[in-house]
Parts: structure tokens; sequence; C-alpha cells
């Protein structure tokens, strides 16, 4: 919803804190406000205004001398502010000034009590507190500069070339002068030794919709991404159970390089089946590309995978921002809960797949939670992710990993998920949809932006860059000429080496080809020519 910059110490230009701040206007379009404490240090703020549009900007003070800046959404704040927090005299109806109110009432043990994606800094004094949410939905960076000074951004373009070094704030733990880093998220799935509970369809069904309820919490539009894929169809479709029990339209929204890719094919089915308000979306080849440099500096990384899938996203949230709409739901991290990419079929064990499941959540901040946020904040839209509720995770992860495995269901991926939401009497979706195999985003689009993406970066990177590429990327080296293409491009956005450090590459395991394309697993069809999906099965657990 938001960009925050925090800077905790004396004598910085407040000129200067503008106009880094002013870096992720993109992430706020609609206001800017900047803080100076009584002690010097700065909070600054660049709102996309969702909750309480008019009242809540920020930084916000809470009831006494604590100031506070955040960026998410807290979809229990009204809960909070009923109960612990009903003694407490508020100035806006945000959801994000529960938080302020959270310390002044708990001191630093809190972050347990909220329940959405979020980043903060809370100053009070000298004193101060820096948080992130339990998985890292929504980004947060800090930082120290040559005077000692700690900063705090939503995007590290905003403190980069101020500090001797800085990183990425870890997900699930907040940060104090008097505790340094503490790991406040401890969840029993974390524990591969605790996944020994039964599949129960109706508990997965029902905690996916009650995640999918809370997130449509809104003052603005809301619509669904929609890639014809089994995990935006499902939150789709609850999505738009829920909003006709309001007389409500869902509008959803989908992309591809032409109108008979894989994804815009079975999410033009998937709309027409639920009645959504469907949008198409195209772009060329040739705009992806000449786009790259842009979208690397919005999305601080170099992984080949972030950078392939990030482009068609790009696209679609200019176009959903377009039309008006703020808030947009998004299907990241049931492949991860659930080892649905392809690779996940030639796990070696079920406690080598339980283990890869817990390590791919974990990691998710790194990857598909970094694109998603920041290719759909590049244009001021929200990604919201139902998948990733805090109930629903501590549900799915704990479930027996042979339970999960496609080799106990003739190769199906996803089976238990897709099972849950098989009714019969009042389907979700079509069965060729709800049976459709997994099509990781950048390849759905449409085959040829992966192959031209390849083919391009070939023609910009020589054979002699690509030998020698370990004398100037001796970090994290590429070996393709693709990596070595976007890696360059980054370098000359973030030449820092802290700014390398900060980018985790993803190479799928258990398979010969370790390009990240789903098309590199021997196991995809290829729907260029067969648009089939895994035949429906009924198999007794």
């Amino acid at each position: 919803m938001c960009g925050i910059l925090a800077i905790i110490g004396k004598g910085k230009d407040e000129a200067l804190v503008k106009q880094l701040s002013k870096r992720m206007s993109h992430r706020g379009p609609d206001e800017s406000d900047l803080h100076v404490t009584e002690k010097g240090h700065i909070l600054s703020h660049e709102r996309l205004s969702i909750i309480d549009v008019s009242g809540g900007r920020q930084p916000i003070q809470g009831s006494q001398n604590a100031w506070m800046v955040h960026n998410g959404e807290i979809y229990n704040h009204k809960e909070l502010r009923e109960t612990v927090l009903k003694h407490h005299t508020f100035r806006t109806h945000s959801d994000s000034e529960v938080i302020v109110h959270l310390y002044e009432e708990f001191g630093y043990n809190f972050c347990n009590m909220l329940d959405g994606m979020f980043a903060f800094v809370v100053v009070n004094g000298d004193d101060f507190i820096a948080g992130r949410d339990p998985l890292g939905i929504k980004p947060l960076y800090y930082g120290l500069d040559e005077r000692g000074r700690i900063y705090f951004a939503s995007e590290m373009k905003a403190i980069a070339d101020q500090c001797q070094t800085f990183s990425t704030f870890p997900p699930g733990h907040y940060y104090t002068p008097q505790t340094g880093f503490v790991k406040y998220y401890r969840p029993q799935w974390e524990d591969a030794a605790k996944a020994v509970e039964e599949t129960d369809y109706t508990a997965i069904r029902e905690t996916l919709t009650a995640a999918v309820k809370k997130r449509l919490m809104s003052d603005v539009p809301v619509g669904v991404l929609l890639s014809g894929g089994l995990d935006s169809s499902l939150t789709s479709a609850i999505a738009a159970r829920l909003m006709k029990e309001k007389g409500e339209t869902l509008h959803s929204f989908s992309i591809g390089l032409t109108a008979d890719a894989p994804d815009v094919v079975a999410a033009r089915e998937v709309a027409a089946f639920l009645g959504t308000q469907h949008h198409e979306i195209y772009f060329t080849v040739e705009e992806g590309i000449a786009i790259l440099d842009k979208l690397i500096w919005h999305l601080e990384t170099y992984d080949v995978t972030s950078v392939r899938a990030s482009t068609p996203m790009y696209f679609l949230s200019q176009a959903i921002t377009q039309k008006g709409v703020k808030v947009v739901l998004s299907g990241e991290g049931a492949d991860e809960i659930f080892g649905g990419y392809l690779y996940f079929r030639n796990a070696p064990s079920a406690a080598d797949f339980q283990k890869e499941t817990i390590e791919r959540v974990q990691k998710l901040f790194t990857a598909d939670l970094l694109r998603a946020d920041k290719s759909t904040m590049a244009h001021g839209l929200e990604a919201r992710v139902p998948f990733l509720d805090k109930a629903f995770l501590e549900l799915a992860v704990k479930i027996t990993p042979s339970e999960k495995q496609p080799q106990t269901y003739t190769g199906v991926e996803k089976y238990i998920l897709r099972k849950a939401f098989d009714t019969p009497q009042q389907p979700y979706l079509p069965d060729s949809v709800l049976w459709r195999q997994k099509e990781q985003f950048s390849d759905g689009v449409g085959y040829n932006w992966i192959n031209s993406l390849i083919d391009y970066c070939a023609d910009m990177v020589t054979d002699e860059e690509l030998a020698n590429a370990q004398e100037r990327f001796p970090y994290n080296t590429p070996a393709t000429k693709e990596a070595y293409y976007y890696r360059s491009v980054f370098a000359k956005h973030y030449p820092q080496v802290s700014a390398a450090q900060t980018v985790r590459r993803w190479i799928p395991k258990w398979q010969a080809n370790t390009d990240p394309s789903g098309r590199a697993n021997e196991a995809h069809v290829n729907a260029d020519t067969d648009l089939s999906c895994p035949v429906k099965i009924n198999i007794a657990v």
C-alpha cells in the first residue's frame, strides 16, 4: 500500500530525505509526507490510500510521543481496536494506526498479534522498533551509513547510495536497539517433523475461503489476477462467490502475448464460468524487451525466473491501475505449500519433499513475493496473497507429505487442493481448469516470451564476456548469457556489493535441466500443441 523510509540518527538533510523517499513514489502515488521527531529522527511515507482514503495520512502519531510509518494491510485492525486497544483514542480509521497503539500498550511484544502483511517502523524518542510480516510479503531493507545512522526502506533504491552496508530485513523478525533482531514468528509448520496431519478437505476449503474474505477488506475497488492456473482461479472463484453475496461483480485480469496463449485461453474459460467482468491484456515481445532496464530497476533483483515472470505482471499491473483498481488478489504460495512445481515429482522421498516445501515457503520473499510486490507496486497496485494466510499455512504445511506428493496421485500435482474444491453440486471451477497441469506464469503468457528473451540476451552478451563472468561478478556468478545480461543491468543501477548479496537465485532440484522454466521438466505437457489437462481422478487417501 505504500513506500516507507525511516532514518534513525541526527543530522540528515530533510530535503535530501524527501528526494530519497520520492525514488519510491510509484509505491504511493496518492500522498507524501515526512516527519522529523524531536530527537532528529526522520520518517517519510509515500501513500497508496486503500483504508480511510481521506484520513489515513502517514506518518501517524500515537497517543503520546510515538510516531510510525507502515506499508501493508492489517486485516484484524477492527478486532484489535474493539478488544485490546478499546481504551485507546485513535486519530484515524486507518488499519495502520493500530501498530503504534500496540507498541504503546505492549512494548515490543505485539507483532504476533497482527494478522496481515506489513513492514513498519515506530519511533518513540530514541527508542524504536522495526518489523516485517511473517513471510516477507511486504519488502523491507535496512542499512548503516558512515555516521552510524540506521536506515529502513521499502526498496533499496532509497538507501543504497547512502549506506556503507545494507541488507534485506528478515521476515518474521523485529529489530530494536535493545534486542537486535528477534524472530517473533515461530510456527509449528517450520518443523518438518510436525507434518503428520491427515488431509481435511473441508478445513482446506473453509480456511482458504476465510483467508480470501479478509483480503477483500478495502475502501477502494478490488480485482483478481487470473492466469487460468489452479491457484489464481481458486482465489478468483472464492472471491467471486463472496462478492456475489454482497451484490457486487468481480473484475478479473489476464495477460498474454496473443489471444490463444495458454493462460489467456484458460482464464477466459474461468471468467465465463464465474461471471466476472473480465479484461484481457496483451503485450509484445518487443515491448517486454524494451522495458527490461526499467523493470530490473523496479524489481531490485537479477534472478532469471523473477525477471521473466515480472515482465507480463508489470504490463498487467499498469493496465489494471488505469482501470481504477488499486487492490488485487494473487495466487502466490500454493505451489510452494503443496509442492506444485513439476520438479517436485522427482523428490527422492517424502522427507525431501516436505523439507523442500518448507524451504520454498520460507524463501518466497526472495522470489515470487518480491516479484508480486514490486511489479505491481511499480504502478501503485497492491497484491494480496490468500494462500499465505497464517491459519492456512498452519493447516496446509503440516499435512503428511505423502498426501501432498504428486507420486501418490499418478503424477497430479496439488491433488488435495484440487480435491478440496471438487464440489460437483456447486462447482467452483470447470474440471478442465480445476485439473489443469501446472503452467508457470512466464510460460503461460506464451512460450515465445522466454524463447525470445533467451535469444535476445544471447545477442547482447558475447562468448568472451560469459567466459570471464567470474572475474566481473565473483559473487553469484551468472552461468548463462540471459543471467549475465540481467546481472549487468542490475549492476548498472545497483553497483554495491551489498545490493548483489540481497539476491538469491533459484535453481530447480531433482532434474537434469536446471532452467527455472516449468518446461524444463520432462513431465511438462507442451500446451502449444496439447491444451489438455490431467485426467480428473478420485483416490482414497
